[in-house]
């Protein structure tokens, strides 16, 4: 029960700490004129020219200065897992940041290269997984207990996290597309990989107060959003998914919880594929949530529909990562 409370009320330290820096940051930015540059080939979203960008640090700084906090005055407890986490975190916003940064003073959607975007986080990935071997009781099996498997990957294990880190940053920065889409099922996977931790109470506090700083920034990106996330918010949120999977051994939960952002990255790979083999589209327009409004989806129903499957997709990963 202590621990639920702890829970909650970092949950509740998050959100009023995202509102109240929101309230100082969006002006900011609107005096920086950090506006988000449109894909011209979304038409309904022209609209949206100008919205402020890099509306991450929204969350990415609350969630680091509450965290500091409570580890300084001893609420939570130090750990190498805790200090992977942030390490992660503060890495992927950073490369977020310098993409949106770029593509800012050039006034385009071109920020870093893919090279140079892949690159960084190859890097990032690489020094994780380094001290994930060398400072954690981590090792390099993948288990699925419900079948009773438990794989040795070995050195192909390092492998397997730089795909995680790499793969599930850019899938939530597909996502990043409607009003509220990406950080509303953030929102909800933080929840679960918080109940997941729960044991690991420092991992599973920071989850808390990630999730009630997303909730406090989707208090300025719901629709009509004031604020966009940017690269800065969305690669951060899912590199630090995939580094608590790893780091509390749900590596195949994430799939679950994260499977909309799953769903919206293999609908731009088969789209491709298809036009580069068979020199046809198999969906409208990617990622899948375009296709719904070229469809005419009205975007709000879009988002709770998707918010809703990714809810029921963690209630499914609590079922089986936690009861089962």
């Amino acid at each position: 029960m202590l621990t639920l409370t702890k829970s909650l009320f970092a949950l509740m330290l998050g959100f009023i700490g995202a509102t109240i820096f929101g309230l100082i940051i969006i002006p900011f930015l609107k005096k920086l004129k950090a506006g988000q540059n449109i894909n011209i080939y979304v038409e309904a979203h022209r609209n949206k020219a100008g919205t402020p960008t890099m509306g991450g640090l929204i969350f990415i700084i609350p969630t680091f200065a509450i965290t500091l906090f409570l580890l300084l005055t001893g609420k939570i407890e130090y750990s190498v897992n805790l200090v992977i986490v942030l390490f992660v975190f503060l890495s992927y916003g950073l490369i977020g940041f310098l993409d949106d940064f770029i593509s800012l003073r050039r006034k385009t959607n071109k920020g870093l290269t893919q090279f140079q975007k892949i690159l960084l986080q190859l890097i990032v990935a690489l020094v994780f997984y380094v001290l994930f071997r060398q400072y954690t009781a981590g090792d390099s099996y993948l288990r699925i207990s419900a079948l009773g498997i438990d794989w040795n990957l070995g050195w192909f294990y390092g492998v397997f996290i730089l795909f995680l880190l790499v793969g599930s940053s850019n899938a939530v920065n597909l996502t990043d597309g409607l009003d509220g889409l990406a950080g509303g099922l953030s929102a909800i996977a933080f929840l679960a990989f918080g109940l997941i931790a729960i044991g690991n109470s420092d991992m599973g506090i920071f989850c808390f107060i990630l999730m009630g700083s997303i909730m406090g920034f989707l208090v300025y990106n719901s629709n009509p959003a004031k604020v966009f996330m940017g690269d800065t918010g969305s690669l951060t949120l899912g590199a630090t998914m995939a580094t608590i999977a790893i780091l509390t051994s749900h590596e195949l939960s994430l799939a679950v919880i994260g499977g909309v952002f799953v769903i919206e990255t293999l609908t731009v790979i088969i789209q491709i594929s298809s036009v580069v083999l068979l020199k046809r589209r198999v969906f409208l327009m990617t990622p899948i949530h375009h296709h719904f409004e070229r469809l005419g989806w009205r975007e709000n129903d879009i988002v709770k529909l998707f918010w809703i499957v990714g809810f029921i997709l963690s209630l499914c990963a609590l079922i089986y990562g936690v009861w089962l």
